[in-house]
């Protein structure tokens, strides 16, 4: 296939295409939906607060994933979508940064996909990806049970994971991975970013920062999370993902005569 195949983009999410956590962003919905209760925000709370304002590392990260697996531990996978569902157009979106809607366009116009990668559950990173119209999702995967999460997490994409499961998707849809984009702020994604050819560091940790530098990676700052309203015509383009969604949105919310 050789140079029939294109590029893609792939992003991280976290602190990457929104300025925090998907977690944190999603607590204070997920306890008035009654699937949180207070003191499971105070625990993940302590579990993501070092994520949210430090630099990641395998330890605190690990710490993440096992408080997170505890905490959806026989909930109801069906309500806990609704939930997301629900809680993306206000509680997500003014976190997601403006510069990372314009390159998701940008990297579509150029008829590269573009692609969420994420240690998160997929239940919370299909509907954020959906709303800021990625093409495909690389997740996190959750044990299910009769309808219910086990707590178990069947597969876990971090690290090395991620680029494996970048590469996997590579190989199904024809992307040449030399040719392919990478956004990351963390070095525990440094697998992710050297798999492809135009590896970029957002908002890089310090050790990201440094590695990106001795190699001569570029490197992006991100400051303009998307404001809740009135949201410019070009950020609700790239939510929608597709024009007729966009007509409807639009046509819904017209302005009424006098």
């Amino acid at each position: 296939m050789g140079t029939d195949r294109r590029a893609a983009a792939f992003f991280d999410l976290d602190k990457t295409i929104l300025a925090t956590s998907s977690s944190l962003a999603l607590a204070r919905p997920l306890l008035a939906a009654g699937l949180l209760r207070r003191g499971d925000v105070l625990r993940s709370a302590g579990a993501q607060l070092g994520y949210a304002f430090v630099a990641a590392d395998h330890r605190r990260s690990d710490r993440i994933r096992q408080e997170l697996s505890r905490t959806v531990n026989g909930w109801e996978v069906a309500r806990f979508r609704d939930a997301v569902a629900d809680a993306v157009g206000t509680a997500v979106r003014p976190l997601v940064y403006l510069e990372a809607l314009e390159l998701v366009g940008a990297h579509q116009d150029a008829g590269e996909d573009v692609v969420v990668v994420s240690a998160s559950a997929r239940e919370i990173v299909e509907p954020i990806a959906a709303m800021i119209g990625a093409d495909h999702v690389i997740a996190t995967t959750m044990a299910v049970a009769d309808g219910r999460f086990t707590g178990r997490t069947e597969h876990y994409v971090y690290g090395p994971a991620k680029a494996a499961e970048m590469a996997a998707l590579a190989q199904r849809h024809g992307y040449d991975l030399a040719r392919s984009w990478a956004y990351s702020d963390s070095i525990t994604d440094l697998p992710m970013l050297e798999v492809v050819g135009h590896p970029v560091a957002v908002n890089p940790d310090r050790a990201l920062l440094r590695v990106a530098r001795e190699r001569g990676w570029e490197v992006r700052r991100f400051r303009r999370p998307v404001p809740l309203r009135p949201p410019p015509v070009r950020v609700l383009l790239a939510l929608a993902g597709v024009a007729t969604a966009v007509g409807g949105w639009l046509w819904a919310t017209r302005p009424r005569s006098a």
